[in-house]
């Protein structure tokens, strides 16, 4: 997203340092939610989203990934299909939560406290933020502009906009935020990071910056194979 706020760093600094957070978007849940009723599922390859929902998120990956010199825009990077794939799977599905009860009331520092699956949280927080918007622009989120789309995804960010009682902010911040940071570094055999973009960008090498003898032979210096990167497709 370009900078609306001078305390939130600029895309370009996030380019350069996210690569440097590691994890994925662990969502420490005591989940026990039903299943969602199910959804039409969108054309265009997508597992886990609903057109509706493929949607919103290819407009917000548009607007926090926006083509430039640096990248393509971010549905051409990969980014909506890494994040659909990775709901679709084990982790969308709350394999590694606590899923049984009795469940005993959480602490805000224990983090996630909602009884719903990664999955159904973000669906959840999808139709929220499309209701949110159409209280503000009449429109939904994939209908708004650029320009519009990014204040109110900052909006959304700092807690400043109503969602009846759903916590966008922490939909947002911590779910969202980090699907969208792990799409654009990941391997791209998982979807996002098409044709390594944010790799060449960075100059990292991908898989060859694991091996020891070269983390201690490069310490330091450029590795010599940083403009061709390779994934673990180039090794399958």
């Amino acid at each position: 997203m370009p900078d609306q706020n001078p305390s939130q760093p600029g895309r370009r600094d996030f380019l350069r340092s996210a690569a440097l957070m590691a994890g994925a978007a662990t969502l420490p849940a005591r989940a026990a939610a039903e299943p969602a009723a199910d959804a039409p599922v969108a054309p265009v390859g997508y597992l886990s989203f609903s057109p509706d929902e493929a949607a919103l998120v290819e407009a917000m990956v548009d607007v926090m990934c926006p083509a430039d010199e640096l990248t393509p825009r971010g549905v051409d990077c990969g980014l909506a299909h890494f994040i659909d794939r990775q709901l679709a799977g084990a982790y969308g599905k709350g394999e590694r939560l606590y899923l049984r009860g009795p469940f005993r009331p959480g602490r805000p520092e224990d983090g996630y406290q909602l009884p719903l699956t990664p999955e159904q949280f973000f669906k959840a927080g999808a139709q929220a933020a499309d209701a949110a918007c159409l209280r503000r622009h009449q429109r939904r989120f994939a209908e708004l502009t650029p320009e519009e789309g990014d204040p109110m995804l900052q909006a959304v960010a700092d807690g400043r906009e109503d969602a009846a009682g759903f916590p966008l902010a922490e939909w947002f911040n911590e779910l969202v935020y980090p699907l969208f940071v792990q799409a654009c570094f990941a391997d791209p055999i998982y979807g996002g990071n098409r044709d390594k973009v944010f790799w060449k960008m960075l100059g990292y090498p991908g898989l060859p910056a694991v091996n020891g003898l070269n983390m201690v032979k490069y310490r330091g210096k450029p590795f010599p194979g940083a403009r061709q990167p390779k994934s673990i497709e180039d090794f399958s």
